[in-house]
This record gives structure tokens, C-alpha cells and sequence, in this order.
């Protein structure tokens, strides 16, 4: 076995070494792990049977052998074709025993041969032994080459603890540039293929090029290993020097009597607490606290758990208010240049401030503004914010399931913090700013806590005067705050919660309000972000109503911007393009822009036959028009429902057949019709969920349009609760409701008789456009609804703009 060694010294011999004369046939040893270069004096141990066997057989005049390594370091007994085929001839110089019968041979290379044709494989190998001849091509490249890697060597010397600064020295005086790369490739810890590689490269230039490669990189691993262990020991000795340091302060302030080291940070932690002005609570347990923060060594953890409550404790603005703003004039134009219409809400916000102004001390009110999404209720508190000259704070709460989002998580948790709320005033920089609570509606709960419940203390001006974040665990004054919460409906908000907040709904918005709020906002704003600001380009009123006729349906205003910045990108494209840009966007234009029209009205094609009638219904998002069909087969008395409809809904379906048949011959239809019939009533969009009870009056419109074939006026809609004693009683979302049918071109509508006093909260431009049928039973429904009717729609009067108030 030949084994690599490990530190031993070797030698260069200066003589010319290819006078001498190799045998053509040679006794061949493999080694396993190294490579042996000609021109270099390297031992290594032999201790396989075989390799013993050669040695002692070896020519004691010549003792000329080759040397070959092992393709695969780990086969005990390599095959001739388990050894590379290039290798070095050596002459052996001193052999050395050792009790274990192994062999320490010291070898000189004398040159590079080829091996072949193996006469002898037992006991060991001999083969024909052909010297190899380097190819040297005298050039200005090859000396160059030379020099940079006697350089390169120096530094790998110099780098390298157990080589001796001599090498730097013998390597500069080796003048063949084939000798020098032996020598250096000899010192290189590199891997056998990458040795043999350069045994087998005859070509000199080759060689330096792939010696220069090889000691560049290993260079490269010296350095950023220095580099490492230099940063590793020049962290330890920081952390040394600091801690000695530490020690020595110590003690000289104990001998000088000056207390801790920390003195400045303990001295700029109290005149905090000093300027923060705190209650006297909070007073307390940060004075507690830092005399806590005095005993405990920087060392422990629980000192950055209590430097970090004191800075959350002076952070907080206990004592910093910003002035409100109470000019009545100022707070309504600011409302007005943010906000067209709306004039409840501004009204209730104009109210507050004149409360505010005659006294100081009032508590704020819990406004929460309802409405469907893009109606602008958290640009609203943008706009509160800046007319009072208050910070705003914004909080969502959708999807928030902890309750330690809102009251924060005590100090015995790692990595605690103050509740939202806290962090909110903490931001702000005041203890009044205008604190809006976004999508109240869409709070969860798990085990993790209820953050509803959590918000009932913060959402009382009652009680939040002593709100107690679980982190800071004393009381804060809310009350200064104005809290503002929106929703999109109130059904999810708790009824403890919403009995804490004064309700606001943000109906939709009206055409006319909408072309109003594009003239003065959306056109301008959008112009501007899609890059159109410097243009002359006109957005006209005219291709706004179409955008809203045709291509939204919605109560807010989200959509409709999307479609305007649509049209204006598409513009700005054809601009960069170098297209020809229209100055003036018409209705005409839009088909072009956005393609064909989404939305159109399906009323007249939906009610020209029996059995279809037209409902009003609300949602989250607005008011809409439900269409209800109904249709008649063969059966055994079954009433089928489809249409993915609530419990509700379904006992009003069940109440509308009741009374049909029981009015079955006032409505012309035959009293034994159920006998032998089914009845099958449908509302569309199946996969949407609808229920409530205002769906009452369409369904019994239905049922008896399907009965006596005669089909509803399709400028008809209706919406109304029944009884089965034919009653018609009050339904909500009368506003959202008229709206959704003036969109779907309806142009009369029936409600109930009780609803009529809601009209006052519907434009009157709209009130005006609409006629308006008021109804106490189904009767009267029926009569109004239904073609050939006893009494025709022709007949009846339009309500006037304005109706009464019933109290």
C-alpha cells in the first residue's frame, strides 16, 4: 500500500535527470491517493504483499520502477486496467522497515512514461514502459505564464503555515517551465484526477495554464478561510475586551460611589416618564418598573422584556392631544370637496362639531357608517379626519379572530405587544385622533377569543374612559378618540355591538349622483394616474351614462372607476403607439373601449308570459331585480321550490300557493286545481342563496299569473311581505330597492302601503321618473300586476315628489 504522506520534506534535485536511461520494460507499482511528478524526491509507505514483493525484487543496481495510480483509491488488488496508463518512472533512493513489515521507500521521478502490454500480473506487475517526451513551444506566452505562476506559488506558499518560506526562493530560480509545474503540483493537496490530469498533459503551455486555474482556486479557499477564522477571533476578542471593560467600570464606580453603569440610560428613561405626564396609575407602574430595571444585570432576559415595556409606557401619548378644528363653514366645505351628496352623514358630522364647540367635554360619539362596498365610508373618515384637523387612524378588522388583537397580549408571553388599538394611538402621536374600525361586519371568532366582545369596552364612551390593554395592564382615556366603524351590512355585528354604535347607512348612488362624483372626481383622478393629466383630452357625461347603463350594476362606484381607468389606459396605449387619439370620449366610443355592453334590460323579454313576475330584493351590494317563474305540470299536489333558497323564503312560497288557493275563484281559476297538479316555482341564479320575506307579493303574483294565464306587466316590479289572510306588510331596503329598479328600466313600482314614508330618503329626480303604487293587500297587488286586470295600471295615478310622512 502506498499511503500519501504527511509533512514530510522534499527535494528538487537540480541535475539534468534526462540523461538517464529507463529500461523499456518496468516493474510497476500502484498507489493509492497520490501522485508522484518526475523531478521530485517524495516517500511513502508500501505495505501490500504484492508492492513488498516488487521492492525486495527490485534491480539493486538500477532500482528504476514505474509508478501508477489506482483509479479507484479503494481496490485492495487493481487489474492492469484499474490503473491510469500515464504515470512516473522513479528511481528508488533509501528504503526504510518498520516492525510491521511495512516499507518507507524515498523516490526520485526521473520522468513520464506510458505503460502497456502487461507481460506479468503475479506477483506483481511488469509492463513495457515508454518515456514521454514534454512538448515546449518557445514563446513570450509560455514565459509569461511562468512568472504569474511562480507569483501565485509565493502567495500559496505564504498562505500555507507548514510550507517554508524557501520554496518562494527555489521556486524563482527553476528556470524549465515543464520542471516548475512538477514542483508546485507536487506541494498541491488536490485530488488524484486532477493530478494525474497533469501527469498526463505533455503539452507544457497546457499545463501552466491548468496549474495556474488549480492554485487560483486554491488560494482563493486559503482566503476566505483566513478571513473566516480572522472574523470568529476578532468577535471573541470584542466580546472579551467588552466584557473585561464592564467589569472594570464596575469597579471603579462602586469604588467611586456612582451606582450602576447604566446610570445615563436609567437617568433618559426618567425624564421620559417625566415628560409623558402620565396618570397617576400609569405613574406608578412605570416608576415600579424602573426600579425593577436598576436590579436586573443587562446580561438577563428579563431586562429587555422590561426596557420594552417602559419605552411602549412613554411612547404612548397619555397627555398629547391636537386641537379640533370646530369652524362649522371650513368642516362643511372640506365634506363638500371630498364628498357629493351624502348630506345625512354631513349633517350628523356638522352636528357633532356645533356639540363640541358649545362644550368642550362632551363624549364622541360611535358613528358606523352601513352601506354597500364603494360607497365611500372610509374616505368619508379621511374626510372627518381633515375637517376637524384630527390624525387618522385606519384599523381593519376583517378576518381578525384573536382578541388579542384588540386588547394586546400580556408580558408573560414571549415577544408580547399592545393590542392594535394601542399601537394605533402610539402611531398617531396623539390621544384624540379620528380612530376608523374597517369592516366591523367581518370580525371572526375562535378559541382564541371573541374580538367582538373585546370591542364592546373600547366602543362605549361610558366605559372606555378606563380602557385596560392587556400589555400595558393600566387604564387609557379613550375617550377623546372619535371612533368611526363601517360595515357592509349590520346582520353579522353582534346586537351588544351594535347597540354601542349611532348607525349611518350610505345608500347607492343614484345615476345623476354618480355622473356627479365622475365630472368632479373619477375623470380627474384617473387622467392624472394613467398619465393623461397634460392632455386635452374630454371625458364627456354622455360616455359616463353609458359606462354605468351598460357595462356596471352596482350601488357603490369601485367598478365604474375601473371601467373609466380601462378607457383611459386604452387611450394612453394608443397615444404611445403614435395613433390617432379622439379629443373627445363619447357614448358612441365606449363600445370600442370596453366591447360590447354587459348589462341590458331583460324585464320586457322576462314578463311576456304567464307565470313571470319581477321582484325587488337587497343585497350587501345594493339593491337588484329578481325574476320568479312558476309553471304548472301533472302530479299528485307537490309544490317544488328550487333556486338555493332560505327557510324563509320557502314558507313565503308556501303562503303565496295557501292564498291562491284559497282565492281561487275571485282569481278565475278552478278551486280543484292542486288536486291533480304540481307545482314547480324557480328563482334563477341558482348558485347565489336568497331568502327574507319580501319576496312575498312576487311570488304570489307568480303563482296566480301561472294560474289564470295571464302574464304581469313587464314594466311592473313589486316587493312586500304577506300574510295568508292576503295582508301586504312593511319590508326594508326601500331606497337600495328603487334604485336597482330605475337601473333595470322598471317604471312603476308596488309597496307596501307602510313603506310609503320612505320615500323621503329617495332623490326626488328619482321619485319623478317612477310611479309609485302603494298596497295593503294582495288583492291589490294582483290588480295592478296582472294584464286585463280588473283594474288597469292606465287608470291609477303617479305619487307626487314628494309624499307624506306618515309618523
Amino acid at each position: 500500500m502506498a499511503d500519501k504522506p504527511k509533512t514530510e520534506k522534499r527535494f528538487e534535485l537540480e541535475e539534468d535527470l534526462s540523461k538517464i536511461e529507463i529500461p523499456g520494460v518496468l516493474s510497476v507499482l500502484p498507489l493509492r491517493g497520490i501522485v508522484i511528478f518526475p523531478n521530485q524526491i517524495h516517500p511513502f509507505l508500501v505495505s501490500r504483499p504484492s508492492s513488498l514483493k516488487l521492492i525486495e525484487d527490485v534491480d539493486q543496481a538500477q532500482k528504476v520502477i514505474a509508478l501508477a495510480a489506482q483509479k479507484n483509491p479503494e481496490e485492495e488488488n487493481p487489474a492492469p486496467e484499474g490503473l491510469y496508463p500515464r504515470g512516473s518512472a522513479v528511481q528508488i533512493l533509501k528504503m526504510l522497515r518498520y516492525p510491521d513489515q511495512s516499507v518507507r521507500v524515498l523516490v526520485q521521478g526521473l520522468a513520464r512514461v506510458e505503460l502497456s502490454n502487461f507481460t506479468q500480473r503475479t506477483p506483481y506487475f511488469i509492463a513495457h514502459a515508454t518515456r514521454l517526451a514534454e512538448v515546449v513551444s518557445p514563446a513570450k506566452e509560455i514565459d509569461a505564464l511562468q512568472a504569474h505562476l511562480v507569483s501565485q506559488f509565493s502567495k500559496f506558499v505564504s498562505l500555507v503555515p507548514y510550507l517554508p518560506d524557501e520554496l518562494q526562493a527555489r521556486a524563482m530560480k527553476v528556470t524549465e517551465p515543464g520542471r516548475l509545474t512538477d514542483m508546485v503540483a507536487s506541494y498541491l493537496k488536490i485530488a488524484v484526477e486532477e493530478a494525474q490530469d497533469l501527469i498526463a498533459t505533455l503539452d507544457v503551455r497546457a499545463r501552466l495554464e491548468k496549474l495556474i486555474a488549480i492554485l487560483g482556486r486554491e488560494i482563493e479557499l486559503l482566503e476566505l478561510g483566513h478571513k473566516i477564522q480572522s472574523q470568529v477571533q476578532t468577535e471573541l476578542n470584542k466580546n472579551q475586551r467588552e466584557y473585561y471593560l464592564r467589569q472594570q467600570l464596575k469597579a471603579i464606580q462602586k469604588e467611586l460611589g456612582e451606582g450602576d453603569a447604566r446610570s445615563s440610560e436609567i437617568e433618559e428613561l426618567e425624564k421620559k416618564i417625566e415628560d409623558a405626564k402620565m396618570p397617576p396609575e400609569a405613574q406608578k407602574a412605570a416608576d415600579k418598573e424602573l426600579e425593577r430595571l436598576k436590579m436586573i444585570p443587562p446580561e438577563s432576559a428579563e431586562h429587555t422584556v422590561v426596557r420594552t415595556y417602559l419605552d411602549w409606557l412613554v411612547g404612548v401619548p397619555w397627555s398629547i392631544s391636537t386641537e379640533d378644528n370646530l369652524d362649522i363653514a371650513n368642516a362643511r366645505r372640506v365634506l363638500d370637496e371630498d364628498h357629493y351628496d351624502l348630506n345625512k352623514i354631513k349633517e350628523r358630522i356638522l352636528e357633532f362639531l356645533a356639540v363640541r364647540k358649545l362644550k368642550k367635554d362632551s363624549k364622541g360619539p360611535i358613528l358606523c357608517f352601513v352601506g354597500p362596498p364603494g360607497t365611500g365610508k372610509t374616505s368619508l373618515g379621511r374626510s372627518i379626519a381633515r375637517a376637524l384637523g384630527r390624525k387618522f387612524v385606519r384599523l381593519s378588522l376583517g378576518g381578525i379572530r384573536d382578541e388579542a388583537e384588540i386588547r394586546g397580549h400580556r408580558r408573560t408571553y414571549i415577544g408580547s405587544l399592545p393590542g392594535r388599538i394601542i399601537q394605533g394611538l402610539r402611531n398617531a402621536g396623539s390621544n384624540n385622533p379620528l380612530f376608523i374600525l374597517d369592516e366591523v361586519d367581518k370580525l371572526g371568532m375562535d378559541f382564541r377569543g371573541d374580538p367582538a366582545s373585546a370591542l364592546l369596552e373600547v366602543l362605549d364612551p361610558e366605559q372606555n374612559s378606563t380602557f385596560q390593554d392587556h400589555y400595558l395592564d393600566v387604564p387609557f382615556d379613550l375617550s377623546k378618540v372619535l371612533f368611526l366603524t363601517t360595515a357592509n351590512i349590520l346582520d353579522p355585528i353582534p346586537p351588544a355591538l351594535r347597540d354601542r354604535m349611532e348607525v349611518l347607512e350610505l345608500p347607492g348612488y343614484t345615476e345623476e349622483e354618480k355622473l356627479q362624483i365622475v365630472e368632479r372626481h373619477l375623470i380627474p383622478k384617473q387622467k392624472i394616474e394613467n398619465g393623461l393629466g397634460d392632455t386635452n383630452i374630454e371625458f364627456t357625461l354622455d360616455a359616463a351614462a353609458e359606462i354605468i347603463r351598460s357595462y356596471t350594476r352596482e350601488a357603490g362606484l369601485r367598478n365604474l372607476e375601473r371601467e373609466i381607468a380601462r378607457v383611459f389606459r386604452k387611450v394612453a396605449r394608443a397615444m404611445t403607439e403614435g395613433e390617432q387619439v379622439p379629443e373627445r370620449i363619447v357614448g358612441a366610443d365606449i363600445a370600442k373601449y370596453l366591447g360590447p355592453p354587459k348589462f341590458f334590460s331583460e324585464v320586457a323579454e322576462r314578463t311576456n308570459e304567464p307565470g313571470i313576475a319581477t321582484g325587488l330584493v337587497w343585497t350587501p351590494n345594493g339593491g337588484d331585480i329578481l325574476f320568479i317563474e312558476s309553471t304548472r305540470m301533472a302530479g299528485t299536489k307537490q309544490l317544488t321550490l328550487t333556486g338555493s333558497l332560505g327557510d324563509v323564503m320557502k314558507e313565503s312560497a308556501q303562503a303565496a300557493l295557501s292564498y291562491v288557493r284559497s282565492h281561487a275563484e275571485t282569481l278565475g281559476v278552478a278551486s280543484d286545481f292542486f288536486e291533480k297538479s304540481d307545482i314547480h316555482v324557480h328563482v334563477p341564479a341558482g348558485g347565489i342563496p336568497k331568502d327574507g320575506p319580501s319576496g312575498g307579493v312576487t311570488l304570489a303574483a307568480s303563482i296566480a299569473s301561472l294560474l289564470s294565464g295571464r302574464p304581469v306587466r313587464s314594466d311592473i316590479a313589486m316587493t312586500g311581505e304577506i300574510t295568508l289572510r292576503g295582508k301586504v306588510l312593511p319590508v326594508g331596503g326601500i331606497k337600495e330597492k328603487v334604485l336597482a329598479a330605475r337601473r333595470a328600466g322598471i317604471k312603476t313600482i308596488i309597496l307596501p302601503k307602510r313603506n310609503e314614508r320612505d320615500l323621503e330618503d329617495i332623490p326626488a329626480e328619482v321619485r319623478a321618473e317612477l310611479t309609485f303604487k302603494f298596497v295593503e293587500t294582495v288583492d291589490e297587488v294582483l290588480n295592478l300586476a296582472l294584464r286585463n286586470g280588473s283594474s288597469e295600471l292606465a287608470a291609477t295615478t303617479a305619487v307626487p315628489p314628494e309624499p307624506t310622512v306618515l309618523n
